[in-house]
């Protein structure tokens, strides 16, 4: 059995990183003390990095100036998600705090302008997250974008004239906007776009959209105002990078649980067919703001396999591409069930690959991990639906359900430390990707809306159904686990399916969607509405998608594991559970983190709570099978 502790201390390299401008240095956040840091080293074969940050926090998404002089990062001193704009001068080393002292939260989004005299960032000053610039000496800041959604990704062009803007829109769509600086002008997309990144001169915004069912690579031309793809295909091609000279486009190619690089050769091909585009204007929140919205005609056929260079370091997942600037290598973090999130270069030309970091301790690089298999189960109205299961070798087998959170997220083969332990200890793991669920194609991805709850409940609990059927789980010795959305979907499977589970862990969950929904932040809210309706006009929906209304069903054990600065599922959600579930005679254990959020950011609040989430689990599985017998 692989000792959980020691998995949970295994570091990992987030996949926000930068290249220094001139290829020589890179940049990323790495909790490798067991606290995230920004790291820095000199690209070459002796790449040694060392932390350049040392005060309390989190510390992510790093990003060089243009000069190379700097480098600005997010930090997030409490796990509240409201973050500081930092800058970290690579000359003097000295640290500073462009945002000290204030009263809204940032998005750890944002960019510098090609001259380094500003920076653009996002913040909710006035209520909701939207595009402002401040300068890179700090001061006052000025609005560029409000369209009354919530922003959540800008990019400056490095021409300097146009912001690229990607906002929350209707439903679980995202909006591109391109904001003229000088007019002020703005160019709305009309799809739902995301991650918009500019060539290098300015001229043409590569993205990805899911207009044709998925998502597929895309891009704008500013003077035709046209969008040619550069991909079509029955799999998710996202997060398009530009080469510095225009040349190449790179992206992420997605197949199931894993994914791949794929790089198109822009330079000497002809382009895909264009998208003719014709102009309509409206006008945004903010009257000083013009848009033109863009008429789509159906994708051109994907480009031949010739066109198409693909790269895998592994079965696993790719992230984060970035081209060096003589375009011989690029630069991306892999991962997978036997290795955690790590740094790695890859040779353009040959396709050979390097780790850069080392994550993995020696000590745990002999040890043989039980990797898990793509499977299909039907769900009750007999759709299939997609997970990743960790196969018991004697059975039926004591069960762990895990639940991912988003909804907007999906299992991949990627590192888990609590799955992987689980495996370890011969038990069957289920990882369902229920319907609201990413990766698998815009239908997919929108089945629950309206309906969160619901339909991806059923999908789930008919996931541990499957197993019981197959002979692979023992009925008495089911238990289910998930954080965040899936927090909330473990206790609506408790709910609604209470004869099916053994004992449930919900982490950072939440229980009552008026509740939470009157606690969270502005976009949040957003995100709410738009997917299950206004809470007055929808009270019966929203109240019986609400397991707080339905403790009296539960018969087995509860945990619940939150923590006191979480703006996305309130602590006090918890709580309130708690004790109604302790005024009803049912058995239940809050831990409750105080000095954490939504994500825990203390290595030892992490350990300690997966462990107690861990042993919690064994006990129930272990209490039902002495029942049983």
């Amino acid at each position: 059995m692989l000792d959980l502790t020691q998995l949970l201390r295994v570091p990992r390299v987030d996949a926000g990183f930068d290249l220094s401008p001139d290829g020589t240095h890179l940049a990323f956040a790495w909790n490798k003390t067991g606290e995230w840091h920004i790291y820095e080293g000199e690209l070459n074969a002796s790449f040694s990095p060392q932390p350049v940050t040392v005060m309390q926090g989190g510390k992510l998404n790093p990003r060089y100036s243009p000069d190379g002089t700097r480098l600005a990062y997010a930090l997030d001193f409490d796990g509240s998600e409201s973050y500081h704009l930092f800058i970290y001068n690579r000359i003097t080393r000295e640290h500073t705090d462009l945002t000290p002292n204030i009263p809204y939260a940032l998005q750890p989004n944002f960019c510098w302008s090609p001259d380094g005299s500003q920076l653009a960032f996002l913040s909710d000053q006035h209520g909701h997250f939207s595009a402002y610039v401040i300068p890179a000496t700090g001061g006052d800041t000025q609005l560029i974008l409000d369209t009354g959604h919530p922003a959540w990704q800008v990019e400056w062009s490095p021409d300097g004239k146009h912001l690229a803007v990607c906002c929350e829109m209707h439903g679980q769509d995202y909006g591109t906007f391109i904001v003229d600086l000088e007019t002020k002008e703005v160019v709305d997309l009309r799809l739902n776009a995301h991650d918009p990144k500019w060539s290098l001169d300015g001229m043409k915004l590569a993205l990805h959209s899911d207009l044709h069912g998925w998502f597929d690579v895309g891009v704008y031309d500013l003077m035709s105002r046209e969008i040619s793809w550069i991909t079509k295909s029955e799999s998710d091609s996202q997060n398009p990078c530009w080469s510095k000279d225009g040349r190449y486009i790179g992206y992420m190619q997605s197949n199931g649980a894993t994914n791949w690089i794929e790089i198109y050769h822009v330079e000497g091909h002809s382009s895909p067919r264009s998208i003719s585009t014709t102009n309509n204007d409206e006008t945004l929140q903010s009257p000083t703001l013009r848009l033109h919205s863009l008429l789509l005609t159906p994708l051109s056929a994907r480009l031949p396999q010739s066109d198409i260079k693909k790269y895998q370091i592994g079965k696993g997942i790719q992230s984060g591409i970035k081209f060096t600037p003589d375009l011989t290598r690029m630069v991306c973090t892999f991962s997978s069930p036997s290795q955690p999130p790590d740094l790695w270069i890859i040779d353009v030309e040959s396709g050979e690959s390097i780790q850069l970091t080392n994550s993995m301790p020696e000590e745990l690089s002999i040890e043989e991990f039980v990797m898990p298999e793509e499977i299909e189960y039907p769900s009750m109205d007999g759709v299939l639906v997609p997970a990743l299961l960790f196969y018991p070798k004697q059975t039926p087998a004591p069960t762990v359900v895990m639940i991912h959170g988003g909804p907007n997220w999906h299992y991949s083969a990627e590192w888990n430390p609590v799955m992987t332990h689980f495996a370890s200890r011969g038990c069957a793991v289920l990882a369902p990707n229920y319907r609201g669920s990413i990766g698998y194609g815009r239908d997919w991805q929108y089945a629950a809306r309206f309906d969160l709850g619901g339909v991806d409940t059923r999908d789930i609990a008919a996931g541990a159904q499957y197993l019981i059927r197959e002979g692979i789980a023992d009925p008495k010795r089911i238990a289910v686990t998930g954080r965040s959305h899936g927090g909330y979907l473990t206790m609506t499977c408790l709910t609604q399916y209470p004869e099916l589970w053994c004992g449930v862990s919900a982490i950072v969950p939440f229980m009552n969607w008026f509740k939470s929904h009157e606690e969270s932040r502005e976009d949040l809210q957003h995100w709410n509405i738009e997917n299950m309706g206004d809470p007055k006009e929808n009270y019966e929906k929203w109240y019986n998608a609400s397991p707080y209304f339905f403790f009296d069903r539960i018969n087995v054990p509860v945990q619940l594991i939150c923590g006191g600065n979480d703006p996305r599922c309130p602590a006090s959600d918890s709580i309130d559970a708690r004790d109604k579930l302790v005024e009803l005679g049912k058995e239940v254990e809050l831990l409750l983190y105080e000095d954490e959020g939504h994500t825990f950011l203390k290595i030892d609040n992490v350990i300690d709570f997966e462990r107690r989430r861990v042993e919690f689990l064994v006990n129930v599985l272990s209490r039902s099978r002495r029942t049983s017998g």
